[in-house]
């Protein structure tokens, strides 16, 4: 068999004068030529076109293996032939010339037609107008056609469906347009084609190869191509690609609902037509969710609809809208969630051979399925569904809800391996759902205790009209540090907090908190800005150490801080300030134009060591100061130096009030996808009116406190404030007998009438006075007793030239300004 041909073989004996001498049967039957009509002819009669090179040679013979050869059949036609040729001899060994051979060329043995007929992968071959030459049993019956129907049809004529795109989503091109750009290039293609058989629900994937065929001289006279059927891998495929889209898809939000609407587009509309997303009204609001025990399959759960995709209106429930849904007793959703199993539904009933019509490839086998599944339902139908996959949302060990996968547009069924799918999509997008929940309820906390530490209502001191602003980072984000604070000094003397702890959640609310309480307390103090800052340095420091873990499987924080502490006195009009690594303040003046702050940031807090570096500036009245947090100015899309420079622009409006001001900002400045938190404290400065001033130098001899005394009264007199007279009297006599018994001069005594009457002495000493409990028969040590028990509060503030005594008396309502 290996020798048999399915074709006939000439042999032509040709004389050594290129002369045919002798004629074979098979030369009639492959070129029908008689022996009569081609003995005694030159050889070369039988070309059909000039005589390639070589042909004859200088002996009168055809080449040894020319060929292809086109060849001249007696009806006119060309035949391709293989032309060889062997040497004939006499006995005497006197060369009688050459028998040459003639095979059609492109004929195989039949055994090798055989083999091609019997390939299980789909072979054919086309012309270069894609007309059918040939195809095999294999490829005839997946396009449902036999050889001899389809020979000589075009190619879109008997497979019109392949002249459109499966995916048009893909932008593939159709399969018959790739053929045909094979045979106009000449370029081989590689490609996986899905369709639908003829006779089929089920779409099939394909590994095809094209490749042209060319002629001896390169042209290209057909096109060709092979197939088999990958479906199983393909569609193996393409569910490890949708986990691996869900795994980088769904959990992106760390919100509840976000979440459940990635769950739900994700698998639309490459695995199912529809999916709904129902979850328990406790995780929506980030509250734990019931317990299993609490659910019975007699009993209807009430859920919420939180998410909801269709591939046929291609619409999705809006976020923040869950509509209530209700789960009857005894229903495939109620069960399952009792039972925490999945269910798979299919409306239509096994083959009348007990088979289910599963796509080729796919695990159909009754064994791959769990038990109880699939379920048939046909009440399915009625919803227009063709099947479901019911899975409960289940994540350590909590019930959440449960999500439904349909079918509606695709007849297919469901198979084994499409639950698991199902359930991976679901378990993975559950643990997300678990921790936007986890996420949600954490920074509720976080936000509930930073706002509790934040300030709930400025004062609104004479000095200062104030306005401040706070928004924590966007959902996707924990709450951070930032924090701000407006803190009553002596004097009528204002000072004015902004900074931002490091990290995000509770630790840096409860760390901004403890900041806040130690700013306040060492500013009560009446410290320096540079000062409060070291004193506050050392406290971060001493913080962070006892962070430090006991173990090294205890976690440990992380504790750092920036601050912009400054102080404003209304008298002087004088603006101190220091920062310790934070964004310095901007001030606008009246005029419009920035007023420049000439002091460079000292390190963050918590670094410990270094020096903080103080100034001071002489403001006019109704500057705009604007402090602020980092997150205020910059993020992804702008840095810093820009932000600083567009908050330049919009608090350059500075004729509106504070509040308007301050939305202004924070709508222009905040982008609506911000990740840090953002605080600002706006205040706009006054002066004090220089009549509600009083100084005077106090000689340090003991016959002036009567004087003193006389001066305070009269001043009460002129503010119209004799009621205070009595307290202010007895206050200054202490203060300023104090002074000059135990201080240094100069001395000098003020009197400032704010919203609460202030009475001041300062001297050249920088010792303190203390309160003291006097004994029954002690001539001193009662003064300040008594100071601190009529006014309303009292204390030293220190300076650079001394100190200064002070205590403050309350008053009803100032005089319009």
């Amino acid at each position: 068999m290996a020798g048999e041909r399915d074709g006939p073989t000439a042999a032509i004996v040709v004389d050594p004068d290129g002369l045919v001498s002798g004629w074979s049967e098979g030369g009639r039957l492959l070129l029908g030529w008689t022996a009569e009509e081609t003995v005694g002819r030159p050889v070369t009669d039988l070309l059909a076109g000039p005589p390639p090179p070589g042909f004859p040679e200088s002996d009168g013979t055809a080449p040894d293996h020319a060929g292809p050869i086109p060849l001249r059949h007696r009806n006119g036609s060309t035949v391709d032939a293989v032309v060889t040729r062997q040497p004939l001899s006499g006995g005497d060994g006197r060369p009688l010339g050459h028998v040459v051979t003639v095979q059609r060329w492109g004929r195989r043995p039949v055994i090798a037609d055989r083999a091609f007929e019997q390939c299980p992968f789909a072979l054919g071959v086309y012309d270069p107008e894609l007309r059918f030459l040939w195809i095999n049993a294999s490829s005839g019956r997946v396009i449902a056609h036999s050889e001899e129907q389809v020979l000589g049809k075009k190619y879109r004529e008997v497979l019109p469906e392949f002249d459109r795109s499966l995916f048009p989503e893909r932008d593939d091109k159709p399969y018959t347009d790739k053929l045909a750009e094979v045979a106009r290039t000449g370029v081989p293609a590689r490609l996986i084609t899905v369709f639908q058989p003829r006779g089929s629900d089920y779409a099939n994937a394909w590994a095809t190869s094209i490749w042209p065929v060319r002629d001896p001289e390169g042209r290209v006279r057909a096109v060709a191509n092979w197939g088999f059927d990958m479906s199983a891998e393909y569609w193996a495929r393409q569910r490890l690609l949708m986990l691996n889209e869900a795994g980088g898809g769904i959990g992106r939000t760390l919100d509840v609902i976000g979440t459940a609407r990635e769950l739900a587009t994700t698998p639309v509309p490459g695995f199912v037509d529809l999916v709904t997303v129902d979850l328990f009204d406790e995780v929506l609001r980030g509250e734990e969710p019931p317990l299993p025990p609490a659910l019975t399959p007699g009993e209807t759960i009430e859920l919420s609809r939180a998410a909801q995709h269709s591939a046929r209106d291609d619409t999705d429930r809006a976020p923040g809208h869950p509509l209530p849904v209700s789960h009857a007793p005894g229903s495939v959703a109620a069960r399952c969630m009792a039972t925490g199993r999945s269910t798979v539904q299919l409306a239509a009933e096994p083959g009348p051979g007990g088979e289910w019509a599963f796509g080729p490839g796919l695990a159909a086998d009754p064994a791959h399925w769990p038990p109880g599944n699939p379920l048939i339902d046909e009440s399915i139908a009625a919803e227009g569904l063709t099947c479901r996959i019911t899975v409960p949302v289940r994540a350590r060990g909590a019930l959440l809800g449960v999500v439904a996968f349909s079918r509606s547009e695709r007849p297919e069924a469901f198979t084994a391996d499409d639950l698991i799918l199902a359930e991976e999509l679901t378990a993975k997008a559950a643990i997300a759902i678990d921790n936007a929940r986890r996420y949600s309820r954490e920074r509720a906390t976080a936000l509930t205790l930073q706002r509790s530490l934040l300030p709930q209502r400025l004062t609104s001191p004479e000095a200062l009209e104030v306005a401040s602003r706070y928004l924590p980072g966007g959902t996707g984000t924990e709450v951070g540090g930032d924090w701000f604070d407006v803190i009553p000094l002596s004097g009528a003397r204002v000072a004015l907090v902004v900074g931002d702890v490091v990290g995000h959640g509770l630790h840096a609310s409860a760390s901004m908190g403890r900041l806040r309480t130690a700013v306040r307390t060492l500013a009560d103090v009446d410290l320096p800005p540079d000062e409060l800052l070291t004193h506050l340095d050392d406290l971060v420091i001493h913080l962070s150490s006892d962070l430090q873990p006991a173990s090294r499987f205890q976690p440990t924080g992380e504790f750092g801080a920036t601050c912009l502490y400054t102080v404003y006195d209304p008298v002087s009009r004088r603006f101190a300030l220091a920062s310790a690594g934070h964004p310095l303040p901007l001030i606008i003046s009246p005029d419009g134009t920035r007023t420049p702050v000439s002091v460079q940031p000292g390190p963050p807090l918590g670094i410990g060591g270094l020096p903080f570096e103080a100034t001071e500036l002489d403001l006019p009245e109704g500057s705009l100061l604007a402090l602020y947090t980092d997150g205020l100015v910059g993020n992804r899309e702008r840095d810093v130096d820009h932000g600083i420079a567009e908050l330049l622009r919009v608090l350059s409006h500075s004729d509106t009030s504070l509040e308007s001001l301050s939305d202004t900002v924070m709508d222009t400045m905040l982008p609506e996808d911000r990740t840090d938190d953002a605080a600002l404290l706006l205040a706009r400065t006054h002066a004090l009116d220089p009549r509600h001033v009083a100084d005077w130098d106090v000689e340090p001899d003991p016959s002036q406190v009567p004087r003193a005394r006389k001066f305070a009264l009269d001043q009460l007199d002129n503010w119209g404030l004799e009621e205070a007279s009595f307290v202010t009297e007895l206050v200054v006599s202490e203060l300023v007998t104090n002074a000059i018994r135990y201080g240094e001069p100069p001395i000098r005594l003020r009197l400032i009438r704010d919203t609460s009457l202030i009475c001041e002495v300062s001297d050249a000493s920088s010792t303190a006075p203390h309160l003291r409990r006097a004994r029954a028969y002690d001539e001193g040590g009662r003064g300040l007793l008594l100071v601190a028990q009529l006014t309303q509060g009292w204390g030293t503030r220190h300076t650079t030239e001394g100190k200064t005594i002070w205590c403050a008396q309350t008053l009803g309502q100032p005089e319009p300004r």
